[in-house]
């Protein structure tokens, strides 16, 4: 298990840096499509919630280090969103396509509310997605869209696996 946590922390620690700065370069409407979200998605429905909820953390650790967010906001979303995708393991299929796409797409538009939720408790300091606004609807579908390249790259990455790995 821990193999795979820190897999997994590195994998989405690279990710939010290509994030950061080279895929802006190639951004579709000034959205970037948040391949670390669905790094972790992937490895929580994999691995089960455990290993979803501390890959969570110490990813969105790093994301806000990286970020000029507030810290232990990264945290608390993606442990939730870790947790929340963690909970499918063994229950759904992982098909090719559908399954990551409807993954990705419910972990953004759950890491959408979870922003908007800390951003009516805590005010300003906290960004919100608008769910009005165009910027999310395309992000939502750039994760999905990138989801099943993803997700079948990584089935293939042996060390983000506990045990048996994925069939």
């Amino acid at each position: 298990m821990i193999r795979s946590i820190i897999t997994t922390v590195i994998l989405c620690t690279v990710a939010v840096i290509l994030q950061s700065t080279l895929i802006p370069k190639i951004a579709f409407f000034k959205v970037i499509p948040d391949i670390a979200l669905c790094i972790l998605i992937f490895s929580a429905y994999v691995n089960g919630t455990m290993t979803g909820q501390v890959s969570g953390f110490f990813s969105g650790l790093l994301c806000d280090f990286i970020s000029v967010s507030p810290i232990g906001l990264n945290c608390l979303v993606r442990t939730l969103i870790g947790a929340f995708a963690g909970v499918f393991k063994g229950m759904l299929f992982l098909d090719f396509f559908f399954m990551p796409v409807i993954l990705c797409a419910i972990g953004t538009i759950l890491k959408a509310a979870i922003f908007f939720v800390l951003h009516l408790i805590m005010g300003p300091a906290v960004p919100a997605y608008s769910f009005t606004s165009s910027l999310l609807w395309i992000e939502i579908g750039l994760n999905a869209l990138s989801a099943p390249l993803l997700f079948l790259l990584l089935k293939h990455f042996k060390l983000i696996h506990v045990g048996r790995g994925v069939t």
